[in-house]
């Protein structure tokens, strides 16, 4: 039998404490030991555990926990557990549960029989879902175990345990320093990202916060949250092709006029990458597979899709597959016309199941002057296929301003 933790986590199973918290870089093991732990806390227990694994967004079974739950079982060679569907059970009693807490706030309340929440991408969870999650985990001698890699000095979790550190919490740093089984896959990647970026190395890695986040083009522009969307809203498609080992991406918007953000504020709300920036894979979707991946967007095929106009064969090919593709107008300076005409909302919402979006607003940057170290206005081309397809959905918009601008004057 293969058991094996990283001893700095050792507290999560000898303190009794409401709040055990664990954060820190990619590769660190937070999940793969939290997971470990879990099993063998239920498969030593003498009295039945309600084990809740949640995380801000759950479409399917397939994005929660559940998968590596069930593959440490195999690991650890664990007896009298029994995997079914969308539930793992143990003969004890015990089971573990999994649902994401923005499609179920209006059901949370039936959560109260849990013995150990664990939260699970907590830098993605909403301050309502917390507020609301952590009061209905009240049963006696109950725990909330949360696993993290650090975004934003404002996420509720990092304000809660970080910057604001309650009595009641452990909180442990784990970085993949600390990670004996660190893949050497993996540290490929982390040095080649220190060499090339040093500053989203610390905070990919190391789990620090992003820095110098004046050279950020939507510095103080943008914000992660859930939200409703209107009736009879009017969205705006986007899409950029996937070029060797870049990926094929599309993105859905629209605007609000009366959010309570500001008066004029886009929300994006659905996102398509079939290379995820922690997808290893070299090569995108073959052009004949992309109809079969864009159907899952909801409402494409209703509205125009704005599309890089480098691949007129591909933009033709989605047309006969029934989609309204339509090429961008691409001119000298359209990337920082359509930039700007982005900035100039009051505030971008990004629904906290748009991950590469997420991404890229917190990595997309201006070029600072190696000589004087002064932030210049030119921008790095790098991190931007959702920002690039999100300047194509928009491009009507910025037409009719401009038109609008026109006319005006005269």
């Amino acid at each position: 039998m293969n058991i094996s933790l990283n001893k700095k986590l050792k507290s999560f199973i000898t303190e009794n404490i409401r709040y055990k918290v664990v954060y820190g870089g990619r590769g660190s093991g937070k999940s793969w030991n939290i997971a470990r732990m879990l099993l063998l806390k239920v498969a030593s227990s003498v009295e039945p555990l309600r084990i809740l694994c949640t995380r801000e967004i759950q479409d399917s079974i397939k994005d929660s926990v559940y998968k590596l739950l069930k593959d440490q079982i195999e690991l650890m060679e664990l007896p009298n557990f029994i995997t079914q569907n969308d539930i793992i059970k143990h003969v004890n009693g015990s089971e573990f549960l999994f649902k994401g807490l923005y499609t179920n706030l209006s059901k949370i309340k039936s959560f109260e029989g849990v013995d150990i929440c664990w939260i699970e991408e907590a830098e993605s969870i909403s301050a309502m879902s917390w507020l609301i999650l952590d009061p209905t985990i009240r049963k006696p001698n109950s725990e909330i175990w949360i696993s993290f890699n650090p975004s934003s000095e404002n996420d509720i979790i990092y304000q809660t345990f970080i910057l604001n550190k309650p009595d009641n919490a452990v909180v442990i740093k784990l970085n993949y320093q600390d990670n004996k089984y660190f893949p050497e896959v993996l540290r490929e990647q982390k040095d080649r990202m220190r060499a090339n970026d040093p500053d989203l190395y610390m905070h990919i890695w190391e789990g620090e916060l992003r820095k110098n986040t004046n050279e950020l083009v939507f510095n103080n522009k943008w914000l992660i949250d859930d939200f409703d969307i209107p009736g009879n809203t009017h969205f705006y498609f986007g899409a950029d092709w996937g070029f060797a080992n870049d990926p094929n991406t599309v993105i859905k918007c629209f605007v609000d006029s009366h959010s309570v953000y500001g008066s004029r504020c886009l929300y994006i709300c659905d996102e398509l990458c079939d290379r995820p920036y922690d997808d290893e894979r070299e090569t995108s979707t073959d052009i004949s597979e992309l109809p079969k991946l864009w159907d899952n967007i909801k409402d494409i095929k209703k509205f125009s899709v704005i599309c890089d106009s480098a691949r007129p064969e591909t933009i033709s090919y989605m047309r006969r597959a029934g989609f309204r593709a339509e090429p961008a107008k691409k001119g000298k300076g359209s990337i920082e016309d359509g930039i700007e005409f982005i900035r100039g909302f009051d505030k971008i919402i990004v629904s906290p199941k748009c991950k590469n979006s997420i991404f890229e607003f917190g990595n997309y940057k201006f070029k600072t002057d190696k000589n004087s170290g002064q932030i210049t206005n030119q921008i790095i081309d790098k991190y931007n296929h959702c920002i690039d397809a999100l300047r194509y959905a928009l491009e009507p918009l910025m037409l009719q301003k401009r038109k609008i601008a026109f006319f005006g004057v005269r």
